[in-house]
């Protein structure tokens, strides 16, 4: 057994595997760092997802992460992604900030099952989800004005993972990231997530959460447009084309009867529309007022 087994627990899960994989679309120089950041949030996420781990143990393997990604303490080779995207930090000179809050939001997923309301969930998306929106802003030399877009975008992909997710996170890891307010008056209980299909009132709950969501996107349609970067801002086109797509899906489709993800000639199509955005808006670009 290696020593970095001894700490990691894959769960086999890739890039591939994720509803927005687009970085085919980003600098080609930036792919290697790109790919070495996703190394380090897919096993970090693996140790709080497995429901093998009980919480003190998964704290314990998440806090040697953020150590080793920040340079503290000595070299363990268990915590060789963490010291691999040191390096590709270093290199690029991105801040580290982002990577330890993703380790403060794993931890958060090993003690907490549930989110009283939007904004506690919010505040989630905030540790787990916006820190790699602006670690992509600070790779591609953005400005961090472009935060509060990029933690829309990224925030609302989390939301639609959840509820895309819902019944597999309640009967793995008994893990709820509905909010309990709009849970409560919907009148239904969590477990209605281990249900077949969805009830009338989980329904209800689900349009909340997509129309919260749909209202991130809103804010999040602006990124493309101040990013400098044409490649960067494609990549980020797509993806609100995509997250906007799964939007809809996810309202007409039950996630607790299938799994709903889009299909290849829907990507596509979502692809060739953000792209073509960003290529018409470069050649015509808005007049500015006055």
């Amino acid at each position: 057994m290696s020593q970095a087994s001894t700490v990691e627990t894959p769960s086999g899960k890739s890039a591939s595997d994720e509803n927005f994989p687009v970085t085919r679309l980003l600098p080609a120089r930036l792919r290697s760092h790109i790919a070495t950041f996703y190394a380090y949030a897919r096993a970090i996420d693996d140790i709080a997802d497995n429901p093998e781990l009980d919480p003190g143990d998964k704290i314990q393997r998440l806090d040697g992460f953020a150590k080793a990604v920040s340079g503290v303490g000595s070299m363990n080779p268990a915590f060789r992604k963490a010291y691999e995207l040191s390096r590709s930090l270093a290199a690029t000179r991105v801040t580290d900030r982002h990577c330890v809050d993703l380790v403060e939001a794993f931890k958060q997923d090993a003690t907490k099952l549930r989110y009283d309301n939007w904004d506690d969930l919010i505040g989630y998306c905030n540790l787990s989800a916006a820190p790699v929106g602006r670690y992509l802003v600070d790779l591609h030399g953005e400005s961090e004005k472009v935060y509060p877009d990029s933690d829309a975008l990224c925030n609302a992909l989390q939301v639609l993972n959840h509820v895309q997710d819902c019944q597999d996170d309640y009967r793995a890891l008994n893990r709820v990231y509905l909010p309990a307010n709009w849970m409560v008056e919907a009148g239904v209980d969590v477990k209605a997530l281990d249900g077949k299909q969805s009830t009338k009132a989980l329904r209800r709950v689900f349009d909340l959460c997509l129309d919260a969501t749909d209202g991130l996107l809103d804010v999040a349609a602006r990124l493309p447009g101040k990013l400098r970067n044409r490649r960067f801002a494609m990549d980020a086109a797509v993806i609100i084309a995509i997250a906007q797509k799964l939007s809809t899906e996810l309202r007409r489709r039950d996630p607790l009867a299938e799994r709903v993800v889009l299909t290849k000639m829907q990507y596509a199509a979502c692809c060739g529309y953000g792209i073509g955005r960003v290529m018409f808006r470069s050649i015509f670009p808005p007049r500015r007022a006055g």
